[in-house]
């Protein structure tokens, strides 16, 4: 492994490593401060708009499939792997650093919501939009929708065909 490669795949487990601790440690602070069989309570931070409430979600996002710990794990280190895998079959150059950036930030909002599922059985979530009864979430979920909807974007407005098959070259396309 050259030095300039190893120096990339450091710097974005360190990116991965980081972004999943701050997740982590607002999890930690929203069970020691909003939990009520903790002492704690909601904290509204604009008055019937948005507040901060401790919820523990036995599902995946939006609530589905709740207790269903079983489907939603394995699933989850697929989906980590396979984003592992695609992440390192993405050139190094500099158009495509918005497309690692989204890997970087799918695989820590699914490792922060996993270690979660794995050490408590849920995923502690604590950001709630009461104005418009949002589903509560947490740092992990921003991450995770922030990067699919960046996706999405650079997937219609910036990347082209052609760069989707530097990572991933597609089969069975039509000979000219």
């Amino acid at each position: 492994m050259t030095k300039t490669k190893w120096k990339s795949g450091f710097m974005t487990f360190l990116s991965v490593m980081l972004l999943t601790a701050f997740d982590q440690i607002t999890k930690f602070w929203a069970v020691s401060r909003l939990n009520p069989e903790h002492g704690g309570s909601d904290i509204s931070i604009i008055e019937g708009v948005f507040r901060l409430h401790y919820l523990e979600n036995r599902g995946a996002a939006f609530g589905i499939m709740q207790g269903q710990k079983m489907i939603l794990v394995p699933v989850t280190i697929i989906i980590f792997l396979v984003i592992c895998w695609m992440y390192t079959r993405i050139p190094k150059e500099k158009n495509f650093r918005y497309l690692r950036w989204t890997a970087v930030f799918l695989m820590a909002g699914g490792i922060g919501n996993l270690i979660d599922r794995l050490r408590l059985d849920y995923v502690i979530d604590f950001l709630y939009f009461e104005w418009i009864n949002f589903p509560v979430f947490n740092v992990a979920d921003i991450y995770v929708s922030c990067a699919v909807f960046v996706f999405v974007l650079l997937s219609l407005f910036y990347y082209k065909e052609e760069d989707f098959e530097q990572i991933l070259p597609f089969k069975g396309k039509e000979a000219a």
